[in-house]
């Protein structure tokens, strides 16, 4: 046995004994255990067996195949922004370099909105988003927990009742009046579409323990709790506002523009599948969604969204 396989095993001895287990054991395990294949280790099988349409039309597996791309960058987003928040010595390089491995996936998701404006045939999809209401995109849970780590709450909440709400304020009640209830509630009545409706049977616990856990540890919040130098670092002074914009404009201009191809092309009602009001609820310069308005002057903060 050579000097490297030697060290090799001793290594394992130690991991194992740590673990209360017998390398022994383990060793012997491997002499029956599979060769990994590329195919087991991604799941290839199992991942190109969840596009089911609803439709004859070819152009629905474009629609699903790419929702769901988005929702496993949705995915990828949370795993960096979980390794920030719930990073105990957070240090500055560190917290640079995940922020702009997340804004490259954001970067990623607005530039593939030209799969959608331009790979479909309009005329398809006119038919088969019919049999998708009250179904929306709007429905992505993964991309309402990435908001609420992001930023303080009062930021996500709709900016009519801003001066109503602060941290004090029970988690469920300003669940309520988070800015993307707009898309379909009535605050007069306090009606709610089925959109909405279907949307917090589903995900409205798992929001409010997300609300409370990243209350104190949102990205915004580990930025705040840095030494002040670091948090005048101009790289990271500089991916806080490149995440913020491309979130916040850049990403939902991309998916405003596609929908516009669609929705506006007189082909039908002109309405969102899920009856939402989703110009409004989509254009920044109306909802006003900031992470880091600290870090934005008055005359950026006053003309957010007006540039698109």
């Amino acid at each position: 046995m050579n000097t490297v396989t030697s060290s090799i095993i001793e290594e394992l001895e130690n991991k194992f004994e740590a673990l209360n287990q017998k390398t022994e054991t383990h060793l012997e395990g491997l002499l029956w255990s599979k060769p990994i294949t590329y195919w087991d280790y991604i799941q290839t099988d199992a991942l190109l067996n969840l596009q089911i349409q609803r439709t004859t039309l070819p152009d629905e597996m474009v629609f699903i195949m790419y929702h769901q791309v988005n929702e496993l960058l949705f995915k990828m987003i949370l795993w960096e922004i979980n390794q920030v928040c719930h990073c105990e010595k957070l240090e500055t390089k560190f917290f640079t370099d995940r922020l702009m491995r997340i804004s490259r996936y954001f970067d990623m998701l607005t530039t593939s909105f030209d799969i959608m404006g331009n790979g479909m045939e309009v005329e398809q999809y006119m038919k088969f988003r019919n049999t998708l209401t009250p179904a929306s995109g709007f429905q992505s849970a993964q991309y309402r927990l990435i908001e609420f780590s992001s930023t303080d709450l009062i930021n996500l909440i709709d900016y009519r009742f801003r001066d109503s709400i602060d941290r004090n304020t029970p988690y469920s009640h300003a669940f309520e009046h988070l800015y993307w209830q707009a898309a379909g509630k009535d605050y007069k009545t306090e009606k709610k579409s089925l959109l909405i409706l279907e949307f917090e049977r589903k995900y409205k616990e798992e929001f409010l323990r997300y609300m409370e856990e990243y209350n104190t540890i949102n990205i915004w919040r580990k930025f705040k709790q840095l030494p002040e130098n670091d948090q005048k670092d101009a790289n990271l002074v500089a991916a806080m506002r490149h995440y913020d914009r491309t979130v916040n404009i850049t990403w939902v201009m991309g998916h405003l523009n596609a929908a516009k191809k669609y929705i506006d092309s007189g082909q039908g009602t002109g309405e969102a599948t899920g009856g939402s009001d989703w110009k409004k609820y989509m254009h920044p310069k109306y909802q006003r969604r900031i992470f880091f308005p600290e870090l934005w002057s008055e005359e950026e903060l006053k003309n957010w969204g007006e540039d698109c």
